[in-house]
C-alpha cells in the first residue's frame, strides 16, 4: 500500500516537472513534498521499493531498520505498518521525539487517532494544544485499489481542524491513487469495512459471475475479462447517478433472462448476506485496535 501511495504521488510530480502547464500542476497543493524515505525492516524489502520506484527521478532514500532516523528527517510521515505492531513501532521514547511537531497519517485500519496517541504519549486524553510540540494525527484508509490508482480513500475529519495547508496536502496525496472523502471519525471503521474490504467482496461476486459463464462453456479468461468488464461498466453507471435499484429495473425486461436470473439471487439472500457481510467487517475492523502487542518485524513506508 505504501509503495502504491508513493508512487501515485511520485508519478504526479515527476508529470509536474515535464510540464508546468499539465494538468496535475492546477491541483498542486502550497507546498509539496521534494524528499522521501522509505523505512522497511529488511534488505529484502528495500530492495522492492527501489526495485519499483527505479522509474522515478525524485530524491528517494531507503532506510533499514532504523524508523527513528526516517522520521527525524522527515516532516511528514506515513505509518502503514500491521495494527497489531503499533507498540511496537510507535511506542519507544526517541519515537516521541522524532515525531515532535510533525504529521503523522496513519493508514492502520481499526486504530483509532485517540489510539495512537495514547501510544506515543501515553494519555488518549491529553489535548494536543496543551503541548505545540506535540504530532497531529490523521486516519486516512484507502483500499488496495490504489496499485492502480482507482482507491476510495476516507480521511477521518481532525479535531482540532488541521491548518489548511496541511489538510490540503493531505487530500492531495491519496488523490493521487484514486478518489477521496472526509468523514467523521465515528464512521471509519464502517468505511473500512465498506472501502477497504470491499474490494475482496467484489472479487467474491466477480469470481461467481466468472465460474457461472465457465460452468455455461465459455474460457476462464474470456469468462473473468468479461465479469470484470461488466463490473466496472455497471460501477460507472453508478458514479454517473444512476441508483443500483433503476439500474437493475432497467436491465430486467419481461420474461427476460435478467430478471430469471434476479430470482436466483433473491431466493440465495445475496443482497442481505453481502450487507451483513459489510456488517461484520465493521465490527471486526472496530477491534483491530485492541490488544496491540509488542512483535518484530514493524514496517514503516
Amino acid at each position: 500500500m505504501g509503495v502504491a501511495i508513493l508512487s501515485g504521488i511520485l508519478n504526479s510530480l515527476q508529470e509536474h516537472s515535464k510540464d508546468e502547464k499539465s494538468e496535475d500542476s492546477e491541483d498542486l497543493p502550497a507546498r509539496v513534498p521534494s524528499r522521501f524515505i522509505a523505512c522497511v525492516k529488511r534488505k529484502e524489502s528495500a530492495k522492492r521499493v527501489e526495485d519499483a520506484l527505479s522509474s522515478y527521478k525524485q530524491d528517494l532514500t531507503t532506510v533499514v531498520d532504523d524508523n527513528q532516523r526516517g522520521i527525524k528527517e522527515a516532516d511528514i510521515i506515513l505509518l502503514g505498518c500491521k495494527p497489531y505492531m503499533i507498540k511496537d513501532v510507535l511506542g519507544a521514547k526517541e519515537i516521541k521525539e522524532a515525531l515532535k511537531g510533525k504529521l503523522l497519517i496513519s493508514i492502520l485500519a481499526g486504530v483509532s487517532s485517540d489510539q495512537i496517541e495514547k501510544t506515543i504519549y501515553g494519555s488518549s486524553s491529553a489535548d494536543a494544544s496543551e503541548d505545540e510540540d506535540r504530532c497531529r494525527v490523521v486516519r486516512a484508509m484507502p483500499s488496495t485499489a490504489a496499485g492502480v490508482r482507482q482507491s476510495m480513500t476516507v480521511i477521518a475529519n481532525s479535531e482540532p481542524d488541521l491548518p489548511k495547508e496541511q489538510a490540503d496536502l493531505v487530500t492531495w496525496i491519496f488523490s493521487k491513487v484514486g478518489e477521496v472523502d472526509r468523514v467523521p471519525p465515528a464512521t471509519m471503521d464502517v468505511c473500512t469495512a465498506l472501502c477497504g474490504s470491499g474490494p475482496a467482496f467484489m472479487a467474491l461476486i466477480m469470481e461467481g459471475l466468472a465460474d457461472g459463464a465457465v460452468a455455461m462453456g465459455l474460457p476462464r479468461a474470456e469468462a473473468q475479462k468479461m465479469a470484470a468488464q461488466t463490473m466496472k461498466g455497471a460501477a460507472e453507471l453508478v458514479l454517473d447517478g444512476q441508483h443500483p435499484a433503476i439500474l437493475r429495473e432497467k436491465t430486467s425486461t419481461p420474461g427476460g433472462c435478467t430478471i430469471g436470473g434476479l430470482l436466483v439471487l433473491d431466493e440465495g439472500a445475496v443482497k442481505g448476506t453481502v450487507a451483513r457481510a459489510v456488517r461484520e467487517a465493521t465490527m471486526v475492523a472496530s477491534k483491530l485496535g485492541e490488544g496491540v502487542k509488542n512483535v518484530n518485524g514493524t514496517r514503516w513506508t
